[in-house]
């Protein structure tokens, strides 16, 4: 749900999807997400909603989702499942046509990388054939460097593997048996993929959508200030004399931002406020912060929705923030504020 460029995540997916002639999606989610989803209402683009609940306080995994949903998958036709945290430019369709052609159980997106050990590993024969597939190798082990791009095309039959009730692994259960049996295959795509697991991959993919839309937004301010390309400005911004918005600025829906405040390579969630002379750089503001006078704060920090950071405040490169948490002294190493 966390937005790319002031758009949820799932808003992007749903507007690909429909471009490339889905109809219905499920959405395999516990209740307090569900919840959320709809509190936001996203543009469904044309598709139908449907979701898959859960069990509370009973996490299933990778895989144990898509079977709880297999009565609502049905048993007709193959079906897709993306990973929800992951960005992707993809034309499903191509990896549908691969999947049909091969005859497979299950094909999956494959995406080249330079470090390929935080991922599954894939190893294919010319053909897309899956040889090998291993889950998160030691550095300097892997046999390739095409990983799982979290994109899956499954045949019905795929879920007569899973079993029931329990949380289970796609990567390090279900992949396995498949191409023991020869039954999986691989998919190159090429473009664009991040993964925005991580802090630092949630900052660049905004980037790199940023620098593909470069458009100039106008926004009601209460004096002169400076915005320096790329940056984007939700709805109702307030940007006050004298600030300097970007470059890689993104704020959303409401941010009220005061005189002499400097933005840069930062996401700032709807209604957060920053105060006059404030130094922001690099870092991931929630929803509702308020940040004081004269606050310093660095490359790769977190500060979590409704965090106040008092005036004056300098906190070290990758500080974190809990929610609601209030910060009134300097923090000039590294560290994780707790309750």
């Amino acid at each position: 749900m966390f937005p790319i460029v002031n758009k949820p995540l799932l808003q992007w997916i749903f507007e690909r999807l429909a471009r490339t002639d889905i109809r219905e999606v499920i959405l395999a989610v516990n209740l307090q997400t569900q919840f959320y989803i709809k509190k936001q209402r996203i543009p469904k683009n044309g598709l139908r909603i449907k979701y898959s609940i859960d069990p509370p306080k009973m996490p299933l995994g990778t895989a144990g989702p898509i079977k709880k949903a297999e009565r609502l998958l049905g048993d007709a036709e193959p079906f897709l499942v993306l990973n929800g945290d992951i960005f992707a430019d993809v034309d499903y369709s191509e990896i549908v046509k691969k999947h049909r052609e091969t005859n497979a159980l299950a094909t999956i997106a494959l995406c080249e990388v330079k470090d390929p050990s935080r991922y599954g590993v894939a190893e294919i024969t010319k053909d897309g054939l899956v040889k090998r597939f291993i889950e998160k190798p030691a550095k300097g082990t892997a046999p390739t460097n095409l990983i799982n791009a979290g994109i899956y095309v499954l045949s019905p039959k795929v879920l007569s593997y899973i079993p029931k009730g329990r949380s289970v692994s796609m990567e390090r259960e279900i992949f396995p048996k498949l191409v023991e049996e020869s039954k999986l295959y691989g998919h190159v795509i090429k473009g664009l993929w991040q993964d925005i697991g991580k802090p630092e991959e949630y900052l660049q993919a905004n980037k790199i959508i940023l620098d593909m839309l470069m458009k100039k937004q106008e926004v009601k301010a209460a004096g002169r200030f400076e915005v320096r390309q790329p940056v984007a400005l939700d709805k109702n911004v307030a940007i006050n004399e004298n600030s300097i918005i970007g470059p890689y600025a993104i704020l959303g829906k409401n941010v009220k931002v005061g005189r002499n405040v400097q933005i840069s390579n930062s996401i700032i969630f709807p209604d957060t406020e920053i105060d006059d002379y404030a130094m922001v750089n690099g870092a991931v503001i929630g929803e509702a912060a308020i940040i004081g006078k004269k606050v310093k704060i660095s490359q790769g920090c977190i500060i979590a929705d409704q965090a106040k950071i008092k005036d004056g405040v300098s906190l070290a490169d990758g500080t974190a923030v809990c929610p609601a948490k209030e910060v009134s002294e300097n923090h000039l190493r590294a560290d994780h504020i707790i309750w």
